[in-house]
């Protein structure tokens, strides 16, 4: 969301005394401090749910400056690979007095705190009479940086988790329900946030339909089908600045290392698409390619290592450290294909759709024109990562990934492609048999 808000004031108060908010979310900046939910009369904050620049979870309402109720997890979360289910519930009348304020993460319930505050003795704010609720922002500041969906409020009920969520059984992994049985009350609201040209319509079977500002974008990547991103946790060595959910990587102006993406494979036939964006020190410097190597210093480029390889702008392939011919140059504005075949250890780039070195990626075992890769179980990780740096220090360089959100920063694509699973949106056509780096994807790898 970054800059971006949905929000409603509600003219009638609702109940205060008992509610439940749930929602899923995906964060893709950690250590700032970012607000999940807030409401405010006047411009008095008094209900705040958010990220610390700890990375801890804070649930606090207040009224004039008076605690009313709050609870500050133990717990940082700074995952921004996957989803979070969160929950959040306030229940003042409960006769149970620790259970009068819950907040629970992926269906666990969180006991450990750094903050209690006050056990709710009186009624919250939420949802109070001419109180405006928000989600992504307070007021215009502290802004989330991700994706969230899914948003229930029920207005008057407090809900386990159980309600909204579940264990997947082949996975284990916790799992959206869909349509979920339950009361949304007066106030209550669904932002399924399914609809395109109405991110705020409510889907609850009431009319609460919140306002949108700024630009929220319908996404392909959500709880039941994460897609990968460039990961911030593995950028220490490259730095740079992540933006669209991490879709987005600008390099700094001094290091060379390379920065890997949220998922990776160890078999199976994988596609992404990258697109240069901007570069300011020369098209030579560009590299695009994969790797199964951690990084380990600002000076080691994509290409270094024995068991990585890019494809740079002046069209070489770098592998070992060593540039030899390989296809046509790009610059910024092209689209580099990557077709990875783990099953018989080949990779292939195109340029604008155009296979390079007459590549051909459903040629199997025959691997016409591809660069041999060793096998995953043969290299450090024993999995190969999307992977991006550039060379020049004092210069920087802009990558746009399209991992199959159908996306290159906030600009959709324009011919919209799909990998015959049916998982993805791409610019180029996708080679049979190869799959986006998304979790159905690769579930479907997995268990096949």
């Amino acid at each position: 969301m970054a800059s971006a808000k949905l929000q409603k004031t509600f003219s009638s108060a609702g109940n205060m005394n008992k509610w439940t908010i749930s929602l899923w979310l995906k964060r893709s900046k950690i250590g700032v401090e970012q607000i999940i939910a807030s409401c405010y009369e006047n411009n008095n904050y008094q209900t705040q749910i958010k990220f610390e620049t700890d990375d801890q979870l804070y649930f606090n309402d207040e009224n004039n400056g008076n605690t009313n109720g709050r609870i500050v997890s133990n717990t940082k979360y700074r995952d921004t690979s996957g989803f979070y289910h969160m929950v959040f519930i306030w229940d003042k009348d409960n006769s149970t007095s620790g259970d009068k304020l819950r907040m629970y993460v992926n269906g666990e319930r969180i006991t450990s705190f750094s903050d209690t505050g006050n056990a709710p003795s009186a009624s919250s704010t939420w949802n109070a009479a001419n109180t405006t609720q928000q989600f992504g922002a307070k007021a215009t500041s502290d802004y989330f940086d991700g994706i969230m969906t899914h948003i229930h409020f029920c207005d008057g009920y407090a809900y386990e988790p159980t309600e909204f969520g579940e264990t997947d059984s082949t996975t284990g992994i916790w799992k959206p329900k869909v349509s979920p049985s339950v009361t949304y009350g007066t106030n209550g609201y669904f932002l399924k946030m399914d609809n395109a040209a109405n991110m705020g319509l409510d889907s609850g079977g009431g009319s609460n339909n919140f306002t949108t500002s700024g630009t929220i974008i319908q996404n392909k990547d959500t709880p039941n089908n994460v897609f990968a991103t460039w990961n911030p946790l593995d950028s220490y060595y490259i730095g740079g600045t992540g933006t669209n959910v991490n879709t987005t990587w600008q390099t700094n102006n001094s290091n060379y290392s390379y920065i890997t993406s949220t998922l990776g494979a160890s078999s199976g036939k994988w596609y992404w698409e990258v697109k240069v964006s901007a570069e300011t020190g020369g098209t030579s410097n560009l590299l695009v390619g994969v790797t199964s190597t951690q990084p380990v210093a600002t000076d080691r480029t994509l290409g270094w290592n024995p068991n990585d390889v890019a494809y740079r702008g002046n069209g070489n392939k770098k592998i070992n450290n060593s540039d030899t011919s390989y296809g046509n140059t790009y610059a910024v504005g092209n689209i580099i294909g990557v077709a990875m075949d783990l099953d018989n250890n080949k990779l292939y780039f195109s340029k604008d759709g155009v296979w390079q070195n007459s590549g051909v990626p459903t040629s199997g075992s025959t691997g016409t024109g591809a660069i041999p890769l060793t096998a995953s179980a043969s290299t450090g990780l024993g999995f190969y990562f999307a992977s991006i740096s550039y060379v020049d220090g004092g210069q920087n360089a802009t990558y746009q990934a399209n991992f199959g959100n159908g996306y290159f920063g906030t600009t959709a694509v324009s011919s919209a492609q799909n990998p015959d699973d049916g998982n993805g949106i791409f610019e180029y056509d996708v080679p049979a048999g190869y799959r986006a780096l998304c979790t159905k994807s690769l579930n479907a790898e997995e268990y096949s």
